[in-house]
């Protein structure tokens, strides 16, 4: 159950996994047998209170951190304070904008049949101009694209496009790690 708060009324379920993967959600915040996290839904940056003196949950340390610099459009990843990377990417076109601010890596998935990208990295955040995309609910993404000429410029329809070399890293990072998406 999630909660509103340390104690009070619940506010829904998380589910256990998200596309077929295991749910890890970041903690944000920490109180005696509760733990305040980051929720994928709407509206975006949404949280809620769990309550851990159960046992039922684990939890795990990423030194990992990634950024995506929306004017810059530019995605870069850390471990710890070292650079992994740092890549060109396409952002969010003027009409369906990239979300910003503080999100996670949701769920990992390889397309069913060929497509321009091996995997999607969902995120647990949502567009901020459209109910769906795709026939899902408009979950933002990190996925590669194969056309270069599409990085530097706001082209997508809120996802962030990715080289292949930052998508190869990006998919072994820990699911739950924090992402965030500035100005």
């Amino acid at each position: 159950m999630v909660y509103s708060r340390p104690g009070g009324p619940p506010l829904g379920v998380l589910p256990t996994t998200q596309l077929q993967d295991p749910t890890w959600v970041p903690v944000v915040q920490r109180l005696p047998g509760w733990d305040r996290i980051l929720l994928p839904s709407r509206p975006n940056r949404s949280t809620g209170w769990i309550y851990t003196d159960d046992g039922g949950l684990r939890g795990v340390y990423s030194t990992y951190r990634v950024r995506v610099e929306l004017a810059a459009r530019r995605l870069t990843v850390f471990d710890a304070e070292r650079r992994l990377g740092s890549w060109p990417v396409a952002v969010g076109a003027p009409g369906t904008p990239t979300p910003r601010g503080r999100t996670f890596l949701l769920a990992s998935a390889a397309p069913g049949h060929q497509t321009y990208t091996p995997l999607f990295l969902a995120l647990g955040a949502h567009s901020g101009t459209l109910d769906t995309f795709a026939g899902g609910p408009a979950t933002i993404a990190l996925h590669g694209w194969p056309d270069r000429s599409a990085f530097g410029h706001d082209v997508s329809y809120g996802c962030v496009r990715v080289p292949s070399a930052a998508l190869d890293l990006l998919s072994r990072l820990p699911l739950g790690n924090p992402i965030m998406i500035t100005d």
